[in-house]
Protein backbone atom coordinates (compact mmCIF):
# COMPACT_ATOMS: atom_id res chain seq x y z
CA UNK A 1 0.00 0.00 0.00
CA UNK A 2 1.28 3.59 -0.86
CA UNK A 3 1.94 6.25 1.47
CA UNK A 4 3.88 9.27 2.18
CA UNK A 5 4.97 11.56 -0.39
CA UNK A 6 5.10 10.53 -3.41
CA UNK A 7 6.27 13.31 -6.11
CA UNK A 8 4.56 13.42 -9.72
CA UNK A 9 8.04 13.95 -11.45
CA UNK A 10 8.87 16.15 -14.18
CA UNK A 11 10.59 14.91 -16.94
CA UNK A 12 13.84 16.97 -17.76
CA UNK A 13 14.15 18.10 -21.53
CA UNK A 14 17.70 19.12 -22.46
CA UNK A 15 17.72 20.04 -26.33
CA UNK A 16 14.41 18.48 -26.86
CA UNK A 17 15.21 15.56 -25.75
CA UNK A 18 14.77 13.37 -22.65
CA UNK A 19 17.78 14.26 -20.32
CA UNK A 20 18.22 10.57 -19.52
CA UNK A 21 21.11 11.65 -17.17
CA UNK A 22 19.04 14.40 -15.03
CA UNK A 23 15.92 12.30 -14.77
CA UNK A 24 18.55 9.22 -12.94
CA UNK A 25 19.80 11.81 -10.48
CA UNK A 26 16.81 13.24 -9.75
CA UNK A 27 15.21 9.78 -8.76
CA UNK A 28 18.18 9.06 -6.41
CA UNK A 29 17.40 12.69 -5.13
CA UNK A 30 13.88 12.05 -4.24
CA UNK A 31 14.69 8.38 -2.80
CA UNK A 32 17.44 9.86 -0.82
CA UNK A 33 15.55 12.62 0.51
CA UNK A 34 12.22 10.44 1.84
CA UNK A 35 10.04 10.11 -1.32
CA UNK A 36 8.62 6.81 -0.52
CA UNK A 37 7.35 6.12 -4.27
CA UNK A 38 7.52 8.07 -7.76
CA UNK A 39 5.47 8.93 -10.50
CA UNK A 40 6.99 9.06 -13.84
CA UNK A 41 4.38 10.25 -16.82
CA UNK A 42 1.87 12.13 -15.01
CA UNK A 43 0.47 15.15 -15.58
CA UNK A 44 3.56 17.31 -14.31
CA UNK A 45 5.60 14.40 -16.39
CA UNK A 46 4.53 15.97 -19.61
CA UNK A 47 3.10 12.65 -20.90
CA UNK A 48 0.58 14.14 -23.13
CA UNK A 49 3.52 15.66 -25.25
CA UNK A 50 5.45 12.10 -24.94
CA UNK A 51 5.42 9.84 -27.73
CA UNK A 52 5.22 6.42 -26.84
CA UNK A 53 8.20 5.25 -27.37
CA UNK A 54 9.41 8.28 -24.92
CA UNK A 55 6.49 7.56 -22.77
CA UNK A 56 7.98 4.07 -21.60
CA UNK A 57 11.24 5.03 -21.42
CA UNK A 58 10.78 7.50 -18.83
CA UNK A 59 9.04 4.69 -17.13
CA UNK A 60 11.63 1.72 -17.74
CA UNK A 61 14.69 4.42 -16.67
CA UNK A 62 12.67 5.19 -13.88
CA UNK A 63 12.29 1.77 -12.23
CA UNK A 64 15.84 1.18 -12.90
CA UNK A 65 17.07 3.36 -11.27
CA UNK A 66 15.16 3.44 -8.13
CA UNK A 67 15.86 -0.34 -8.29
CA UNK A 68 13.74 -1.37 -5.84
CA UNK A 69 14.19 0.97 -3.03
CA UNK A 70 10.81 2.54 -3.61
CA UNK A 71 8.07 1.58 -5.61
CA UNK A 72 7.11 2.99 -8.95
CA UNK A 73 3.53 3.92 -9.86
CA UNK A 74 4.21 4.49 -13.55
CA UNK A 75 1.78 7.27 -15.51
CA UNK A 76 -0.52 4.92 -17.61
CA UNK A 77 -3.32 7.39 -18.29
CA UNK A 78 -4.83 8.29 -21.98
CA UNK A 79 -8.36 9.39 -23.44
CA UNK A 80 -7.89 5.74 -25.73
CA UNK A 81 -8.57 2.87 -23.76
CA UNK A 82 -6.24 0.50 -25.79
CA UNK A 83 -3.40 3.18 -25.81
CA UNK A 84 -3.89 2.58 -21.81
CA UNK A 85 -4.09 -0.46 -21.69
CA UNK A 86 -0.29 -0.41 -23.81
CA UNK A 87 1.06 1.39 -21.01
CA UNK A 88 -0.18 -0.86 -18.35
CA UNK A 89 1.51 -3.80 -19.98
CA UNK A 90 4.59 -2.56 -20.67
CA UNK A 91 4.56 -0.84 -16.82
CA UNK A 92 4.06 -4.60 -15.83
CA UNK A 93 6.63 -5.91 -18.04
CA UNK A 94 9.45 -3.22 -16.77
CA UNK A 95 8.26 -3.66 -13.03
CA UNK A 96 6.22 -0.95 -11.98
CA UNK A 97 3.84 -1.67 -8.75
CA UNK A 98 0.97 0.24 -10.32
CA UNK A 99 -0.36 1.90 -12.91
CA UNK A 100 -1.81 5.44 -12.56
CA UNK A 101 -4.73 6.02 -14.87
CA UNK A 102 -6.64 9.22 -15.10
CA UNK A 103 -10.06 9.43 -16.25
CA UNK A 104 -9.79 9.89 -19.67
CA UNK A 105 -10.10 13.48 -20.77
CA UNK A 106 -11.41 15.36 -24.06
CA UNK A 107 -13.81 12.41 -24.77
CA UNK A 108 -15.90 13.47 -21.45
CA UNK A 109 -17.19 9.85 -21.27
CA UNK A 110 -20.47 9.52 -19.08
CA UNK A 111 -19.91 7.47 -15.35
CA UNK A 112 -21.42 4.14 -17.15
CA UNK A 113 -18.19 4.81 -19.76
CA UNK A 114 -15.55 5.31 -17.30
CA UNK A 115 -17.07 1.83 -15.27
CA UNK A 116 -16.25 0.32 -18.80
CA UNK A 117 -12.63 2.15 -19.59
CA UNK A 118 -11.55 0.89 -16.41
CA UNK A 119 -13.17 -2.50 -15.82
CA UNK A 120 -11.39 -3.03 -19.47
CA UNK A 121 -8.27 -2.59 -17.86
CA UNK A 122 -8.48 -4.23 -14.65
CA UNK A 123 -9.66 -7.13 -16.53
CA UNK A 124 -7.09 -6.99 -19.45
CA UNK A 125 -4.14 -6.46 -17.36
CA UNK A 126 -3.14 -8.06 -13.48
CA UNK A 127 -1.11 -4.36 -12.89
CA UNK A 128 -2.86 -2.60 -10.40
CA UNK A 129 -4.66 0.48 -10.58
CA UNK A 130 -4.22 3.67 -9.11
CA UNK A 131 -7.49 5.87 -9.90
CA UNK A 132 -6.53 9.35 -11.03
CA UNK A 133 -9.76 12.34 -10.66
CA UNK A 134 -8.67 15.53 -11.96
CA UNK A 135 -11.74 17.07 -13.50
CA UNK A 136 -10.25 20.09 -13.71
CA UNK A 137 -8.27 18.75 -16.41
CA UNK A 138 -10.30 16.08 -17.44
CA UNK A 139 -13.80 17.74 -17.76
CA UNK A 140 -15.01 14.70 -16.57
CA UNK A 141 -15.28 13.79 -12.63
CA UNK A 142 -15.00 10.24 -11.36
CA UNK A 143 -17.78 10.45 -9.31
CA UNK A 144 -17.78 8.75 -5.82
CA UNK A 145 -20.23 5.93 -6.53
CA UNK A 146 -17.96 5.13 -9.37
CA UNK A 147 -15.33 5.24 -7.32
CA UNK A 148 -16.75 2.84 -5.25
CA UNK A 149 -18.27 0.90 -8.01
CA UNK A 150 -15.32 0.20 -8.94
CA UNK A 151 -12.96 -1.31 -5.96
CA UNK A 152 -16.14 -3.03 -5.62
CA UNK A 153 -15.89 -4.66 -8.35
CA UNK A 154 -12.63 -5.07 -8.96
CA UNK A 155 -10.98 -5.14 -4.95
CA UNK A 156 -7.23 -6.74 -6.21
CA UNK A 157 -6.82 -4.35 -9.16
CA UNK A 158 -8.39 -1.23 -8.44
CA UNK A 159 -6.27 -0.24 -4.92
CA UNK A 160 -6.20 3.38 -4.86
CA UNK A 161 -7.23 6.81 -5.79
CA UNK A 162 -5.52 9.95 -6.53
CA UNK A 163 -7.80 12.33 -5.98
CA UNK A 164 -7.51 16.15 -7.23
CA UNK A 165 -11.18 17.09 -7.00
CA UNK A 166 -10.59 19.67 -4.39
CA UNK A 167 -13.66 17.70 -2.48
CA UNK A 168 -12.57 17.15 0.65
CA UNK A 169 -15.47 15.33 1.86
CA UNK A 170 -15.07 12.74 -0.96
CA UNK A 171 -12.10 11.10 1.39
CA UNK A 172 -14.74 10.04 3.60
CA UNK A 173 -17.13 9.09 1.06
CA UNK A 174 -14.80 6.88 -0.14
CA UNK A 175 -13.78 5.68 2.98
CA UNK A 176 -17.39 4.76 4.43
CA UNK A 177 -18.23 3.53 0.80
CA UNK A 178 -15.17 1.37 0.35
CA UNK A 179 -13.38 0.60 3.67
CA UNK A 180 -10.40 1.57 5.37
CA UNK A 181 -8.03 -0.27 2.95
CA UNK A 182 -8.70 1.31 0.00
CA UNK A 183 -5.80 3.45 -0.39
CA UNK A 184 -6.50 7.44 -0.71
CA UNK A 185 -3.89 9.82 -2.05
CA UNK A 186 -4.39 13.36 -1.92
CA UNK A 187 -3.66 15.15 -5.70
CA UNK A 188 -3.42 18.63 -4.64
CA UNK A 189 -0.65 19.82 -2.53
CA UNK A 190 -2.71 22.60 -0.83
CA UNK A 191 -5.31 20.48 0.74
CA UNK A 192 -2.75 17.18 1.69
CA UNK A 193 -3.15 18.11 5.47
CA UNK A 194 -7.07 18.27 5.94
CA UNK A 195 -7.00 15.26 3.56
CA UNK A 196 -4.85 13.43 6.04
CA UNK A 197 -6.57 14.41 8.89
CA UNK A 198 -10.08 12.96 6.63
CA UNK A 199 -8.16 9.66 6.26
CA UNK A 200 -5.86 10.12 3.13
CA UNK A 201 -2.35 8.56 3.61
CA UNK A 202 -0.36 10.35 1.80
CA UNK A 203 -0.07 12.93 -1.47
CA UNK A 204 1.07 12.69 -4.85
CA UNK A 205 2.71 15.74 -5.29
CA UNK A 206 4.22 18.62 -7.46
CA UNK A 207 5.77 20.62 -4.78
CA UNK A 208 7.99 17.45 -3.46
CA UNK A 209 10.16 17.55 -6.79
CA UNK A 210 11.39 20.52 -5.30
CA UNK A 211 11.20 19.69 -1.85
CA UNK A 212 10.85 16.59 -1.26
CA UNK A 213 12.52 16.60 2.10
CA UNK A 214 10.13 18.88 3.74
CA UNK A 215 7.33 17.46 1.72
CA UNK A 216 8.95 13.56 3.26
CA UNK A 217 9.00 15.39 6.69
CA UNK A 218 5.60 16.79 6.49
CA UNK A 219 3.67 13.49 5.52
CA UNK A 220 5.31 11.69 8.51
CA UNK A 221 4.09 14.28 10.95
CA UNK A 222 1.22 13.31 9.70
CA UNK A 223 1.18 9.52 9.83
CA UNK A 224 2.32 10.08 13.26
CA UNK A 225 -0.47 12.40 14.27
CA UNK A 226 1.05 15.21 15.03
CA UNK A 227 -0.69 17.76 13.62
CA UNK A 228 1.06 20.50 15.10
CA UNK A 229 4.02 19.46 13.53
CA UNK A 230 2.77 19.15 10.48
CA UNK A 231 0.86 22.64 10.34
CA UNK A 232 4.00 24.34 10.81
CA UNK A 233 5.55 22.10 8.24
CA UNK A 234 2.92 23.32 5.68
CA UNK A 235 2.76 26.86 6.47
CA UNK A 236 6.34 26.75 5.62
CA UNK A 237 5.87 25.09 2.38
CA UNK A 238 2.25 26.31 1.41
CA UNK A 239 3.29 29.33 -0.91
CA UNK A 240 5.20 27.02 -3.18
CA UNK A 241 2.05 24.76 -3.26
CA UNK A 242 0.56 27.90 -5.15
CA UNK A 243 3.22 28.76 -6.79
CA UNK A 244 3.77 25.77 -8.70
CA UNK A 245 1.01 26.72 -10.53
CA UNK A 246 1.30 30.26 -11.15
CA UNK A 247 2.18 29.49 -14.69
CA UNK A 248 0.99 26.58 -16.81
CA UNK A 249 2.55 23.06 -14.48
CA UNK A 250 4.78 21.95 -14.94
CA UNK A 251 6.96 25.44 -16.01
CA UNK A 252 7.14 26.95 -12.58
CA UNK A 253 8.32 23.72 -10.83
CA UNK A 254 10.76 23.42 -13.90
CA UNK A 255 11.80 26.56 -13.21
CA UNK A 256 12.22 25.99 -9.41
CA UNK A 257 14.07 22.58 -9.75
CA UNK A 258 16.46 24.69 -12.42
CA UNK A 259 17.80 26.90 -9.62
CA UNK A 260 17.62 24.37 -7.34
CA UNK A 261 20.20 22.10 -9.57
CA UNK A 262 22.21 23.36 -11.77
CA UNK A 263 21.85 20.06 -13.32
CA UNK A 264 18.65 20.41 -14.34
CA UNK A 265 16.94 23.09 -16.86
CA UNK A 266 13.60 24.92 -16.86
CA UNK A 267 12.83 23.11 -20.62
CA UNK A 268 9.08 22.27 -21.42
CA UNK A 269 7.66 21.07 -24.48
CA UNK A 270 4.77 22.99 -26.76
CA UNK A 271 2.35 24.07 -26.48
CA UNK A 272 3.65 24.82 -22.66
CA UNK A 273 6.41 27.76 -22.62
CA UNK A 274 8.95 28.49 -19.77
CA UNK A 275 7.55 30.37 -16.64
CA UNK A 276 6.55 33.85 -16.44
CA UNK A 277 8.66 36.38 -15.45
CA UNK A 278 5.27 37.09 -12.66
CA UNK A 279 5.49 33.23 -12.22
CA UNK A 280 9.36 33.15 -11.54
CA UNK A 281 9.02 35.81 -9.07
CA UNK A 282 6.24 33.83 -6.86
CA UNK A 283 8.48 30.96 -7.73
CA UNK A 284 11.76 32.85 -6.11
CA UNK A 285 9.66 34.27 -3.28
CA UNK A 286 8.30 30.63 -2.16
CA UNK A 287 12.01 29.01 -2.29
CA UNK A 288 13.09 31.73 -0.19
CA UNK A 289 10.18 31.54 2.73
CA UNK A 290 10.49 27.62 2.58
CA UNK A 291 14.54 27.89 3.16
CA UNK A 292 15.92 26.32 -0.03
CA UNK A 293 17.51 28.80 -1.55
Amino acid sequence: MFSGSIPALVTPFRGGTFDEGAFRRLVDWQIDNGSTALVPCGTTGEASTLSNAEHHRVVEVCIEQAAGRVPVIAGCGSNDTQNALLHMNFSKKAGAAAGLCVAPYYNRPSQRGLVAHFSHLAENCSLPIVLYNVPGRTVTDLEPDTVIELAEKFPKSIIAIKDASGDLSRVTDHRMGIGREFCQLSGDDELALPANAAGARGCISVTANVAPALCAEFQQACAENDFARARQLNDKLYPLHYAMFEDASPAPVKYALSRVHDWLTDEVRLPLCTASDEARAAVDAALEHAGLV
